[in-house]
């Protein structure tokens, strides 16, 4: 896919997730894509914009925004901000005529299941984090947003390695996961590798570029779901069970099939040392 010239600008550029694409995109980012990279406070390479705070630099009028600025913990005000970073990222669009934005919303919208979750599945989100992103959500949905901008919120699943599971791990230290009735595998998520959700947004962002129309919601995961203990297992860490817990969800799992249409994934893309190798740097 060749595209001509367009810049995208990536909010929250610091993060787990860009620092992911800053490594990976050189080699699938479609041809003509430009990423700019944002930050809050002046770094080599980054483009200055506290997104709560100030306008938006001027970016390039025809290009695209993905917002990866969030708030994943904290009381219900820190939580809010996740409305307010979404709806800034969508107004700059507008402002500076851009063609589509991207907003990274999370598999916790849902609540558990035992059946694979598609994008008109009901959400009812359990936890604080999952309610804010739902939040955001329903805001950015309603925005009146001008004729010719895009708009596609990104269910994420867990990114391994910014996750609270792997990315929360400590040599010495096992893991303590909640006990599942049924299972000696622990609880059960839609997971997808930075490489493999890095080869994701390329292509989407190369779909928007060329006019290609993408729906408003879309699911992404890796196909195949995974246990928390064969993620551990496969990074080589110790764990064990704790005491049974109320309230802990069995499974969150995916339905990714629209994805799959647009963006083929490999199929080992979802196995536990794949998306372990991803993290750690390794092949794709």
């Amino acid at each position: 896919m060749r595209v001509a010239d367009t810049p995208l600008l990536v909010v929250g550029g610091t993060g787990r997730l860009a620092s992911s694409l800053r490594r990976i995109w050189p080699t699938v980012l479609p041809g003509g894509l430009r990423p700019v990279w944002q930050a809050r406070r002046v770094a080599s390479g980054f483009v200055l914009w506290d997104v709560l705070t100030s306008p938006c630099p001027q970016f390039g009028v025809g290009g695209m925004i993905l917002c990866l600025a969030g708030v994943t913990r904290g009381d219900a005000s820190a939580l809010a901000l996740n409305v307010d970073l979404a709806m800034a990222a969508c107004q700059a669009a507008a402002d500076q005529g851009a063609r589509h934005v991207f907003l990274a919303s999370s598999a916790a919208v849902y609540g558990p299941s035992d059946h694979p979750l598609d994008e008109r599945a009901a959400t009812d989100p359990p936890t604080a984090y999952g309610q804010a992103k739902l939040v955001m959500e329903r805001a950015a949905l309603a925005w009146q947003r001008p004729a010719g901008l895009g708009l596609t919120i990104l269910r994420i699943g867990n990114v391994a390695g910014a996750d609270s599971l792997l990315g929360a791990m400590r040599p010495g230290i096992p893991v303590v996961l909640d006990p599942v009735a049924g299972t000696n595998q622990g609880p059960v998520r839609s997971y997808i590798g930075p490489t493999t959700l890095s080869a994701v947004l390329a292509r989407l962002a190369g779909m928007a570029a060329v006019g290609k129309p993408l729906p408003e919601v879309l699911n992404v995961a890796a196909t195949a779901p995974v246990s928390m203990a064969a993620l551990l297992d496969a990074a080589g860490q110790d764990w064990r069970f704790g005491a049974p817990r109320v309230g802990v969800i069995p499974c969150v799992v995916l339905n990714t099939k629209k994805l799959l249409a647009m963006c083929p994934l490999p199929p080992a893309a979802g196995l536990p040392d794949v998306m372990v190798a991803q993290w750690r740097g390794g092949p794709c």
